[in-house]
């Protein structure tokens, strides 16, 4: 089409005088006007094709758009799943011992907790000073190591219950924040959906598993302590062991060499009657 009436303004250019004709009665022929209009004829042609392409254009947006909003059917039926809820600690107490252990493991509670493991376990009694004071070198620094050991397996212990048993407290809390969640994002509510909206259930999404790994990291802190305090009582039973290997081969060695003294003096002195 463009090369038409560029084809048709050449020819009447070159073959229109400049000069007026006229056609008929009262006519009068301009062959730059008649140019001009036929030039503004094409651009609007032109203008037109460009406001087709953009309407397509738009056209195509817009059915994009809703393709994107739209939500799958049924989410809770194809994707809501059970898992099993947390759940307490339980055990007996025939003895009446037993039960503070239980309550500071299941609430998290620190007088609880403490309350608890000291009912439940053997207290550790204290050595007399006369008794610390009549002990050699050696033997005073194993007792007080295997003091330190029994304390601090009391302190990691303690730690223990309270890291479950704070976990265990906020669990019937944290199973509602996340069946909230859930719901939401299953949810075929346009309200719920926009989004705004999506990008704030995912964010709180990713709050809930970065307190999900705190915890766990809090457990395997509590696993770890535990740990190097057997690490350190095995490390004292060899190290008692070498010790007094040591001890008694130190001894042997004098004994011996105080024996063959003895025996050496003996031969020397003694005579046949």
């Amino acid at each position: 089409m463009r090369k038409k009436v560029l084809i048709c303004l050449l020819v009447l250019g070159l073959c229109v005088s400049t000069a007026s004709a006229q056609f008929g009665i009262g006519i009068v022929y301009d062959p730059t006007n008649y140019s001009n209009a036929l030039l503004r004829y094409f651009q609007l042609q032109q203008q037109l094709i460009q406001l087709r392409n953009s309407y397509a254009q738009l056209v195509s947006q817009y059915q994009l758009a809703v393709h994107m909003a739209k939500n799958l059917q049924n989410m809770p039926a194809r994707y809501r799943a059970q898992f099993s809820p947390w759940r307490n600690v339980a055990a007996r107490d025939a003895y009446a011992n037993t039960s503070g252990w239980i309550n500071g493991a299941n609430s998290g509670q620190p007088q609880t907790v403490l309350a608890g493991y000291q009912r439940a376990t053997t207290q550790l009694a204290a050595y007399d000073p006369a008794t610390l004071s009549g002990m050699n070198r050696d033997e005073l620094a194993r007792v007080k190591s295997q003091y330190a050991s029994v304390e601090l397996a009391d302190g990691a212990n303690t730690n223990a219950l309270l890291t479950i048993g704070s976990i265990r407290g906020n669990a019937q809390t944290l199973e509602a924040r996340v069946s909230n969640l859930e719901q939401d994002s299953l949810s075929g509510d346009l309200a719920l959906n926009s989004e705004v909206q999506v990008l704030n259930k995912i964010n709180a999404a990713n709050v809930l598993t970065l307190r999900s790994i705190q915890d766990s990291n809090k457990l395997l802190a509590a696993l770890l302590e535990q740990q190097t305090i057997v690490a350190k009582q095995q490390r004292e039973a060899t190290t008692n062991a070498i010790n007094a290997d040591i001890s008694r081969r130190a001894s042997l060695t004098g004994n011996m060499a105080q024996v063959s003294s003895t025996l050496t003096t003996s031969l020397q002195n003694f005579r046949m009657p």
